[in-house]
């Protein structure tokens, strides 16, 4: 299976919706071409910042062709899996495969704390459903409750053909460092999932990252991937910094309403979260994410 497709900085792109909470289709086609131009080399549809949990599978799929129709060849774009029954997610992954996606992301059931050996047979099954087709972990205990063990990320790598790699959203350096060593030899492609830590991620030997931040600051956080490639690592690292009291200035507000915000202070035009509608609008946490983005010259 060809995985040198799968690298670069991935944006988990934000899903523009209207008034009736339905995916806005010209506001997401111009939105799909802002982070193409702006350099990402891949395209994650209903991530954690696509606001999965609030959409509906057909939904879902009108916007997945939207995006792969949109993207005309140009990036590989992934499709993200957040259920909790392995049925639904095979049922999900299917679909994407269906229509045009390059890989499927499969996050770990969340609200269940299932055991190791479930948690594997889950996985197994919804790759096994989409054989033919990449299929990379995401591993997100903020928000699920529990991380995945590198000891069940080694063996998936080894047991499983088509789980080729994962998104680690855990923020522990060592952890995203053991996943790497524990599966380097297998052709295994970890991303890391902090945009702070992109830099520190791939000199542990991580092939990129997913990074939410590319949804309003693409050229930043694309300059942090494209130097380190380049092996200019000051300038990698420099460009990290510069990127990362923006990404900080995130935290205190309600998620994920920040990176919308954020989009629209750029011009973006990317309507509204999912309501509830959690405002970040006004008060200081909307003045330090201006400051923030006026001292590194986006606004």
């Amino acid at each position: 299976m060809n995985t040198d497709f799968i690298k670069g900085v991935i944006v988990p792109i934000l899903t523009p919706v209207d008034e009736n909470e339905l995916i806005d289709e010209t506001k997401l086609r111009d939105h799909v071409d802002y982070v193409i131009e702006g350099g990402v080399l891949g395209i994650l549809a209903f991530g954690s910042n696509g606001e999965f949990y609030a959409i509906e599978a057909e939904e879902m799929e009108r916007g997945l062709k939207i995006m792969v129709d949109q993207s005309a060849g140009r990036v590989p774009v992934y499709f993200g899996i957040g259920a909790i029954s392995t049925k639904k997610c095979c049922r999900l992954a299917k679909m994407a495969v269906e229509n045009g996606a390059a890989g499927v992301s499969v996050l770990q059931p969340m609200f269940l704390r299932p055991t190791e050996d479930e948690l594997y047979y889950h996985f197994k099954t919804i790759a096994e459903s989409v054989w033919e087709t990449p299929v990379l972990l995401y591993n997100n205990p903020g928000r699920v409750g529990y991380t995945l063990s590198v000891n069940l990320v080694e063996r998936l790598a080894t047991e499983v053909p088509n789980i080729v790699g994962m998104k680690d959203t855990s923020g522990d350096i060592t952890l995203t460092s053991e996943f790497i060593r524990r599966t380097r030899h297998k052709g295994f492609k970890v991303f890391g999932g902090k945009d702070t830590l992109l830099y520190a991620s791939m000199c542990h030997g991580a092939v990129g990252g997913v990074c939410t931040s590319a949804n309003f600051m693409p050229e930043l956080i694309t300059d942090v991937y494209n130097k380190y490639i380049a092996g200019d690592l000051p300038g990698s690292l420099e460009a990290q910094f510069k990127l990362n009291p923006v990404r900080l200035s995130m935290d205190p507000a309600s998620f994920p309403v920040a990176a919308k915000v954020m989009a629209n202070l750029r011009g973006r035009n990317v309507g509204a979260p999912y309501r509830p509608n959690l405002a970040t609008r006004e008060g200081p946490v909307l003045e330090r994410i201006k400051n923030e983005m006026q001292s590194a010259g986006l606004i």
